[in-house]
Parts: C-alpha cells; sequence; structure tokens
C-alpha cells in the first residue's frame, strides 16, 4: 500500500488556509498573549488526534451512519462555538463600559487624568490551560474534522494492506503539519499584538471574532 503523499499535501495545505473556527480559537488567543495562542493551537491538534485515533479503529464510521450520534456532535459543537461567542461579545462590552466608567472617573474638573493600573495578567498555568480546552474542544466536536479523517484520508492511501496503519501516518502528517502553521501563525498574532491591545481595536476585534463563532455556530446547528 502507498500514500499519494503530493495531493495530500495539497489538501491539507488548502484545509489549514481557508479560515474555521479553530483558526479563530487560535488567533484570538495569540492576540491575548502568545503562549495561550501555542496552547490552543496544540489543544486543536490534539482535537484532531482524537479524531485520527477512532478513524483508524473505525469509531467515525459509525457516527458517520449514524444520524443520532452525528447531529448529537453537530449540536455539541455549535452550542460551544456560539458560547465562545457569546463570552467574548460580553467581554468586549464589559471592557468598553470599564472603560467608559474609569474615564468619567479618572477625568478631573482639570481636565487630568490619573494614571492607570495595569490589569494583572492571567496566571500562565491557567492561560495555558484555557487556550488548550478551547483549542481542544472547537476540532473534538467539529464533525467535519472527523469526516475528513474518514473520507478524505482514505483516497490518498492506495493497494493492499493495513488501511487504519496508513490513515495513522498521513494523520500524524498532518497533525505535525498543523503545528507548524499555527505555530507561524502565533508568532505574526504575536507582532500585532501590541496594535490589538489598544482598547477601540481590543473592542472591535471581540466583537467581530465573537459574532463570527455565534454566526459559524448557528450555521452549524441549523445544517444538523
Amino acid at each position: 500500500m502507498s500514500a499519494d503523499l503530493a495531493g495530500f499535501l495539497g489538501v491539507v495545505l488548502v484545509a489549514y488556509v481557508v479560515p474555521g473556527p479553530d483558526f479563530l480559537v487560535v488567533i484570538r488567543s495569540a492576540a491575548e498573549h502568545p503562549a495561550k495562542g501555542r496552547a490552543a493551537a496544540l489543544g486543536a491538534q490534539t482535537g484532531l488526534c482524537v479524531h485520527m485515533l477512532a478513524a483508524a479503529a473505525g469509531l467515525s464510521l459509525i457516527a458517520a451512519r449514524s444520524p443520532v450520534v452525528y447531529d448529537a456532535i453537530k449540536l455539541l459543537g455549535a452550542a460551544y462555538l456560539v458560547y465562545l461567542g457569546i463570552r467574548a461579545v460580553l467581554a468586549a462590552r464589559r471592557s468598553a463600559r470599564e472603560r467608559r466608567a474609569e474615564a468619567a472617573v479618572t477625568d478631573g474638573p482639570e481636565g487630568l487624568t490619573a494614571p492607570r493600573t495595569p490589569a494583572p495578567d492571567e496566571p500562565a498555568r491557567a492561560r495555558w490551560r484555557s487556550g488548550f480546552t478551547e483549542g481542544f474542544l472547537t476540532n473534538v466536536l467539529n464533525p467535519k474534522a472527523a469526516l475528513f479523517f474518514l473520507s478524505i484520508l482514505p483516497q490518498f492511501v492506495h493497494g493492499g494492506g493495513s488501511t487504519a496503519r496508513h490513515i495513522f501516518f498521513l494523520g500524524i502528517l498532518d497533525v505535525l503539519i498543523g503545528v507548524v502553521y499555527w505555530f507561524a501563525l502565533v508568532a505574526v498574532a504575536a507582532r500585532l499584538r501590541a496594535f490589538l491591545a489598544r482598547p477601540t481595536i481590543r473592542h472591535r476585534w471581540e466583537l467581530t471574532t465573537g459574532w463570527l463563532f455565534i454566526a459559524i455556530g448557528i450555521g452549524v446547528a441549523a445544517a444538523s
């Protein structure tokens, strides 16, 4: 049995370049902190590993052929995306209210503004756990990821032998390519972090990504 690596690599690169929910999670996490972005990337790829192992074991075939199981996974994934979106929108509105309240308190009658005390940074362990969990749940609850390993990967495996072994090989290659891609994206986002940290830009960024999450989640649920 042989694997069509050239064709497979082309499909994988296109799949990563086209933005999806995992893209939004990784970029949004990287905008908060590069370490959180890397954690989200590793979480997203770990979620793909779950689908890869399930496909190699034949479990994804059961899910794909059972409308109840498939729709349940889709609805769970949609609900999680809507949850992330609502949380981002509420965070944006809360920060806007805090800025207005702070401006009203600190702007004295003489037009002087008191220096702002920087907000404490999120603990490293909590930041990593939060990013990893968001990335992991976004992909592990994405049925399209399961169908990719179930229906797309076998098309690049030819001849006799162990299909599961070659799906595992191609899946590992997919995951490694994704790690490199996401880490490069996080490095770019880290350079833009100061720009994204500006209050107005941050507010618009949170609102935009939040509503995108909600729109994608609703779209996934509507397609169930």
